[in-house]
């Protein structure tokens, strides 16, 4: 740690035995020529946002709200505090609070947000990334084309499949893309080469014809007359999203094997958030402050059980729920506590196919997330804030099918 970054923290937030550890703190940063800053350990915005936070902390927990036994981890001081009330609270330490202002004038972030950022990948000497392409790809179809001469599957002669070859392959240089089929291709032919199975293509991806020439499919789109445009078109600009079935088996060791590639700094897989949903987070709110469960689930069914339901328009659409918040103040101290809660993280998961490739460590575009000291690290992005900071979602999908045939 550079000698002008490191300073000692102090709260006052009248905690127990906070102004015997202030004391020590500053008497040990006088004697080491350590600067002090002050901090509020800030956990929700308001003050009367206490409530919420606590029942939140005990719906993660399993708790509830007036347990006796139950631990308090927070104070109601634990608010986003204004200028004003810092400025007042550390009228004797104003060094404490200027001292923030100087950490905050080195926190600085930038997102290049319309810029796309490919893993690096390592090509013949002299080549660019196009003309590696072209050449995997009209090798490929030579040999794509003798098998289905071989077994008489041709669905046009060779200049027809040339064609599209060509087309399709001036439609992907021109968005800028060959990168990715070449990294795609990279890990669906180690795996086939490794006793992986892999699936034969789904979705539109399985349309491109430089996909099959190079081994990401094993579909020929002129025999089942898919359209290329489905999966990549100049006029739409997004990325391409290939999913890619590996036995559920061995799909891990095709990310181990991406992860040994790019490097495991560079690769994870992608976090999803479990969201507090109108009908649960009114049963969970119960819950913790202890109403019986035939009780709150009278309540919860009033609201529709519909995707995109909120409280709000619960209680706009629905006459009962409505009148029975109107005219019953437990059930409106309920639904009022389940508004500041409805719609936050209740828990994390991981995306079921979805992993990152970045070109550098992934803590240069975002922060990594591990549920427990050996769990592997996830995005703390979700897939479309990954995609938001410009970084690629590659899919391996696990697909049981698979693994019982194999």
């Amino acid at each position: 740690c550079a000698p002008d970054r490191f300073y000692i923290e102090t709260q006052r937030l009248r905690h127990p035995k906070e102004a015997t550890y202030e004391h020590g703190a500053i008497e040990l940063a006088n004697a080491h020529g350590v600067p002090v800053v002050a901090t509020n350990d800030a956990r929700f915005l308001t003050v009367d946002d206490y409530e919420a936070h606590e029942a939140r902390v005990c719906i993660h927990d399993g708790e509830r709200l007036e347990d006796p036994e139950r631990e308090n981890h927070y104070l109601k001081t634990q608010y986003l505090r204004s200028v004003d009330e810092m400025s007042e609270l550390f009228s004797d330490l104003p060094s404490a609070l200027s001292n923030t202002v100087e950490i905050a004038k080195r926190c600085n972030v930038q997102f290049e947000l319309s810029k796309t950022f490919l893993p690096n990948i390592t090509l013949p000497d002299g080549k660019t990334q196009r003309q590696t392409l072209r050449d995997d790809a009209e090798t490929g179809l030579q040999g794509r084309l003798t098998q289905l001469k071989a077994n008489d599957l041709m669905s046009g002669d060779d200049q027809a499949y040339l064609d599209r070859l060509n087309r399709e392959l001036s439609v992907i240089d021109d968005m800028g893309f060959a990168g990715y089929f070449l990294i795609v291709a990279d890990f669906t032919n180690w795996a086939r080469e490794h006793g992986v199975p892999v699936g034969p293509g789904r979705g539109s991806g399985a349309g491109s014809l430089v996909a099959y020439a190079i081994g990401i499919t094993d579909l020929d789109p002129l025999r089942y007359d898919l359209i290329f445009e489905r999966f990549l078109n100049p006029e739409r600009i997004s990325m391409p999203d290939f999913d890619i079935d590996f036995c559920m088996l061995g799909r891990d060791r095709v990310i181990h094997y991406v992860a040994e590639r790019y490097g495991h700094d560079h690769v994870a897989q992608i976090i999803t958030h479990g969201t507090m949903a109108a009908r649960a987070v009114v049963r969970d709110v119960g819950r913790v402050l202890g109403y019986a469960y035939g009780y709150m689930d009278r309540i919860a069914k009033l609201i529709p059980f519909e995707v995109g339901m909120t409280l709000e328009k619960a209680l706009n659409d629905e006459e009962e729920l409505n009148a029975l918040y109107d005219e019953d103040d437990e059930v409106r101290s309920i639904i009022n506590l389940a508004q500041k809660l409805e719609g936050l993280a209740r828990n994390a998961g991981t995306h079921a196919g979805g992993v990152v490739i970045a070109p550098s460590p992934l803590t240069d575009f975002m922060p990594l997330y591990r549920e427990s000291p050996q769990a592997d690290a996830v995005t703390q992005f979700d897939m479309k804030d990954v995609e938001g900071v410009g970084l690629v979602k590659f899919d391996f999908l696990g697909l049981r099918t698979l693994t019982i045939i194999d």
